[in-house]
């Protein structure tokens, strides 16, 4: 994992993507397209070290609501693009412990349920579909060599987890590897979930309370593969959902292989 996490001193969840193999035998481009939670609390010193890594284009997933309340410290020279995959911030990572507990007092499902609506939400809202879209034509448009696109929300998990399954199922990563990739996010966002785990306990928040905002806080295999599943019953498979529903077509995937690939 340490070989895959960016040591940014002021953010979590830090990825690299380069490195995985795909079912050709090719392996993915470091240096290329980096993952991320949110670049709110960016030192000058980490700004300075994403732009020595190569990133020149900063995408946010985040909503509008989002973006006001913890605006991007975007590295000069950096080219930065809004893109919200929700209109609002489904996935209730930026609220604060005390609005979270009024939410999830009762049912402990609650928390759980509720993520797995927003994964459907990804798969199937032509928000998030015309989103990912213009990722894929951001990523198109990344041709200079060691060059990268770094991409994020507010935790790096559900609408970044999203765009990394499509972006490594486009280039053929295996789906075992991927869902990996999707889980290590519990391990890095590990510190950070157990203080906001702490704080709700410390406000009176009982067992529901931290089940449920435990759900929202973390990855869960079932979240990607609902995710998986309403991609199946729109499209068939995720290579036919990004041809028919995110509009890649052949040369267009050619190309996400040549500028991602390497066989060295």
């Amino acid at each position: 994992m340490t070989e895959r996490v960016l040591p940014i001193k002021n953010g979590f969840n830090y990825r690299e993507l380069g490195g995985y193999p795909t079912a050709s035998g090719a392996t993915v481009k470091y240096r290329k397209i980096i993952r991320s939670a949110g670049l709110n609390e960016l030192s000058a010193a980490d700004q300075q070290y994403l732009y020595d890594y190569g990133v020149r284009v900063d995408m946010d997933f985040r909503s509008t609501e989002e973006r006001s309340q913890q605006p991007d410290k975007v590295p000069a020279g950096v080219d930065y693009q809004f893109n919200p995959v929700l209109a609002e911030d489904e996935t209730q990572n930026s609220k604060s412990a005390k609005e979270l507990q009024a939410m999830m007092r009762e049912d402990p499902e609650n928390g759980y349920q509720h993520m797995l609506q927003v994964y459907r939400d990804m798969v199937q809202t032509t928000h998030a579909q015309d989103a990912y879209k213009q990722f894929f034509a951001t990523l198109l448009a990344n041709d200079t060599p060691d060059q990268a696109v770094l991409f994020h929300c507010a935790a790096g998990k559900d609408r970044t987890g999203m765009g990394a399954y499509f972006f490594l199922s486009a280039l053929r990563v295996p789906d075992e590897v991927i869902t990996q990739d999707y889980l290590l996010t519990n391990e890095t966002s590990k510190d950070r979930v157990a203080a906001v785990l702490a704080d709700v306990r410390k406000n009176g928040g009982n067992s529901t309370m931290v089940r449920n905002i435990e759900a929202l806080f973390t990855v869960n295999a079932d979240y990607l593969n609902t995710a998986r599943h309403a991609i199946r019953n729109m499209s068939g498979d995720v290579q036919h959902y990004l041809r028919d529903v995110l509009t890649l077509s052949d040369g267009d995937i050619q190309d996400l292989r040549r500028l991602y690939l390497t066989t060295k």
